[in-house]
């Protein structure tokens, strides 16, 4: 399964793509606000950092002018990812951008319904919210888990991009499950590291180090 990091923090970026774990980005208008910085100017940083999909989302309503701003999106780089909204002006937008060799990131999902019509748009990545799910009595995993089986029923090509990750128990059922791809906040991926036998282990082993007055080198 591909990690996405769900931030437009440079700091956190850098820090993740260093371990070779990061596999793209994922931002929204509400990340760049929280940056305080240029949306044009954050997602050019991000590109350069990152050689997979960077999302960049546009905030236009009607079609035309979804055209507009993917294509000032567009020419940031390469791997930039174009985020749309489900609906039926973002699923005009998606297929024409597809249709082009642009990637495309279908975005605010809660219902298979609607996964599957971003696939049959040609949509690069479908993002279903399972934690915005949860929060409103939903299962957010049994939408995971619909939407992989009528993917595979029909050969669907559109990645399913696990999004609104709270935990990592969240991550754990997107893999068994078989999503392609989790995104989710720095903290999330840096928590998939804790395990109190771990530091247990690391601990013991020290101080046993320790104890025999050697050192490396």
């Amino acid at each position: 399964m591909k990690f996405f990091v769900d931030t437009a923090d440079i700091k956190d970026i850098t820090e993740l793509a260093a371990t070779g774990l990061l596999d793209g980005v994922t931002t929204n208008p509400s990340l760049i606000h929280k940056s305080g910085r240029k949306f044009l100017e954050v997602v050019e940083e991000i590109c350069g950092i990152v050689d997979g999909p960077v999302s960049a989302e546009v905030v236009a309503l009607d079609h035309e002018t979804m055209m507009k701003e993917a294509a000032i999106l567009r020419k940031i780089a390469d791997n930039v990812a174009i985020k749309v909204p489900l609906t039926i002006d973002g699923l005009k937008t998606c297929k024409a951008l597809t249709s082009d060799g642009c990637m495309v990131n279908v975005t605010l999902c809660f219902s298979a319904n609607q996964a599957l019509l971003a696939a049959k748009a040609g949509a690069t990545f479908i993002s279903p919210f399972v934690g915005r799910h949860d929060d409103n009595g939903q299962d957010g995993m049994q939408l995971i888990e619909d939407i992989r089986l009528i993917y595979d029923n029909y050969n669907f090509s559109t990645e399913v991009l696990v999004a609104s990750i709270r935990h990592p128990i969240h991550v754990l059922q997107s893999a068994k499950i078989g999503a392609d791809v989790a995104t989710m906040p720095p903290a999330v991926i840096k928590s998939l590291f804790n395990h109190v036998l771990t530091e247990k282990g690391i601990a013991g082993f020290l101080a046993d180090w320790e104890k025999t007055g050697q050192t490396i080198g």
